[in-house]
């Protein structure tokens, strides 16, 4: 729970705050960027807007459910319930997003894709009560997807929950990993099934994978996002863990792929106005990213 005593300073006056627990992972501004902001030098979010109507307090109530460190909170008492209900929340066909980030994964979003042969995981979200309900009631989760080590949050309580078949790449496989059941060992992109590809794309991390869907959706995890600072797709220098050029080099191999959407572990999604011009800002940010 988020405590009054420990509001953060720059949070406007009204009953919703933002205390000295936040870890400035985004979610919040994601989700209600009327409602939350960050500020250089002070890197946490805060209430800059307090909610004016019934959809911004949706979307904050949304952020308060959705926060990996309980950092939301409100001066009044207020009923979540509803928010709580709303998550996964539809993006595109039948592409969700999961909302209850975790603290263990830094806030990264994870997602469900609803499909006839069984529901699929892409990252761990947190292990909710209301959000496995809600799975449940969708028909539970046949697969789990691992782009990386950083984002796996509670996979182990998924799969005792549904009894789902975690991959990820081998290299990513810690001691407490070990009994994840199908562990790829790839250098090259391969089929999972007839709709998912598995694409290594080492260089945020050394086994990193990213996962195409339909040639449509790309599941990036934390190599690929949509920047709100520079408004255009990147890649931090600064968050690559494992080598920069093997990095790049993980970017150009995108460029053999068709899709519109990113969907990533750590910033935000996007979706181009066609697969050719996904292709041409991937183009455009691997020049940047020679220049880091």
């Amino acid at each position: 729970m988020a405590r009054l005593d420990a509001r953060i300073p720059q949070n406007v006056p009204g009953d919703f705050f933002v205390d000295t627990t936040c870890i400035d992972c985004d979610t919040c501004r994601h989700l209600a960027p009327s409602v939350f902001r960050r500020e250089d030098g002070i890197e946490q979010s805060y209430v800059f807007h307090q909610p004016a109507n019934h959809e911004e307090l949706d979307r904050t109530l949304m952020a308060l459910v959705a926060c990996p460190t309980a950092s939301i909170g409100t001066i009044e008492k207020t009923s979540a319930k509803a928010a709580a209900a709303s998550f996964p929340e539809g993006i595109a066909d039948n592409i969700y997003y999961c909302g209850y980030t975790s603290e263990r994964s830094f806030g990264g979003s994870s997602y469900l894709v609803r499909h006839i042969d069984g529901n699929v995981l892409v990252d761990s979200p947190r292990a909710a009560g209301p959000l496995l309900k809600r799975l449940a009631g969708m028909g539970g989760v046949r697969r789990m997807l691992l782009t990386h080590r950083d984002d796996v949050a509670d996979h182990a309580r998924f799969r005792k929950q549904f009894g789902c078949e975690r991959t990820i790449h081998r290299l990513e496989v810690s001691p407490a990993m070990r009994d994840i059941e199908v562990q790829l060992h790839i250098t090259e992109p391969a089929p999972l099934g007839d709709d998912f590809v598995a694409i290594p794309v080492p260089g945020h991390t050394r086994g990193s994978l990213a996962y195409l869907y339909r040639e449509k959706f790309l599941f990036s995890g934390d190599h690929l996002w949509w920047s709100p600072n520079v408004r255009a797709l990147h890649a931090s220098r600064r968050v690559c863990w494992y080598d920069w050029k093997e990095q790049i080099r993980s970017m150009e191999r995108l460029l053999e792929f068709r899709f519109e959407w990113v969907l990533p572990g750590h910033g935000r999604r996007y979706q181009a106005r066609s697969a050719g011009a996904m292709k041409r800002e991937i183009q455009e940010l691997i020049l940047r990213m020679r220049k880091q």
